[in-house]
C-alpha cells in the first residue's frame, strides 16, 4: 500500500507478531485505530479476532476494503472511514492499535472514557515514557497523572525506526493499558481533569499560585477561593510535579 499524509507503516513481520501476541484476541471484538497498510489487521484476523478498524485516510479505506474483501463479506472485519479523535466508537473489548502520534493523547483519553478490558497501543517512545512517569517526580506531567488515574500502564517493548516504512525519526514503544477505577475516590471527574490541567499549565508555580492563575480560564473564582482556604499548606506550597494521585483527588474533591 502507498503511504499518505506522511504515515509510517509497520512493516517488520516479527514486530507485528509480537504486538498481536501480547493479548489473546480470539473471538474478541477488537478496535484497531489507524490500520494503515493492514499488516496488524491481518495478524489480528489470523488470530481469530473480530476487528473494527477506523482509518482517517479514505484512500487507505478503499485499499483495505479491496485487500480484506472476503473477511468483510463474512463479518470478521469492518472498515470505518472516520477520525478517531471525534467519531463514535463501536462496542469493543480490546483495542490493538498503532496510534497516530499527533493525536495519541486525545485518542487515549477517548478510549479510557469508552471502557474496555485491555489495550495494546503503540506510541512514540517519549510519549510512552511520560505516561509511566511516577507521580511526585520531575518527569511527571498532566499526561502521567490523567492516564495513571484511570489505568495501570505497562511498557512492553521498543521498536526502532527500521520497523517502519518510511522510517520515522523516533523510536516507538508498545504499551499495555489496563483500565480501572481511580485508586482514590473522585467526586467530579470533569473538575478533576480541569484541576490537573490548570496546575500543570502553571507547573513552575506553587499549587496556590497555579490555582489563582487559572481563575476564569479553567476554574471558577468561587471554587478556587474555597479550595485555597480548605487545603493544607503542605499541598498549597508544593509544585504540581511533587504531588501524588491522592493529592490531586484531595484538591478536586473540595466542595
Amino acid at each position: 500500500m502507498k503511504a499518505y499524509h506522511d504515515q509510517h507503516f509497520l512493516t517488520d513481520p516479527h514486530a507485528v507478531d509480537r504486538i498481536a501476541d501480547l493479548e489473546d484476541v480470539r473471538g474478541k471484538r477488537v478496535l484497531e485505530i489507524g490500520p494503515g497498510n493492514g499488516a496488524l489487521t491481518r495478524a489480528l484476523l489470523d488470530r481469530g479476532a473480530f476487528v473494527h478498524a477506523i482509518e482517517l485516510d479514505g484512500n487507505l479505506c478503499e485499499e483495505l476494503a479491496d485487500t480484506f474483501s472476503s473477511e468483510i463479506a463474512r463479518g470478521q472485519l469492518t472498515v470505518q472511514h472516520g477520525d478517531a479523535t471525534r467519531c463514535e466508537f463501536p462496542p469493543f473489548e480490546i483495542t490493538v492499535s498503532n496510534l497516530p502520534y499527533s493525536a495519541s493523547s486525545k485518542i487515549t483519553f477517548r478510549l479510557l472514557q469508552a471502557g474496555f478490558s485491555v489495550g495494546v497501543l503503540m506510541y512514540q517512545s517519549e510519549f510512552a515514557d511520560r505516561m509511566v512517569a511516577k507521580a511526585g517526580t520531575k518527569d511527571c506531567g498532566r499526561l502521567s497523572i490523567m492516564v495513571q488515574t484511570y489505568a495501570a500502564v505497562q511498557l512492553c517493548f521498543r521498536l526502532p525506526p527500521q520497523c517502519f516504512s518510511p522510517k520515522p525519526q523516533v523510536h516507538s514503544t508498545v504499551v499495555k493499558l489496563f483500565p480501572r477505577e481511580p485508586i482514590f475516590p473522585i467526586n467530579d471527574r470533569h473538575l478533576y481533569a480541569d484541576v490537573v490541567r490548570a496546575l500543570f499549565s502553571h507547573r513552575r508555580k506553587t499549587v496556590r499560585n497555579g490555582l489563582k492563575g487559572s481563575v476564569g480560564s479553567m476554574l471558577s473564582p468561587v471554587w478556587v477561593e474555597r479550595a485555597i482556604a480548605a487545603l493544607p499548606d503542605e499541598i498549597l506550597q508544593s509544585r504540581p510535579e511533587a504531588l501524588y494521585l491522592e493529592d490531586f483527588a484531595t484538591i478536586a474533591n473540595i466542595p
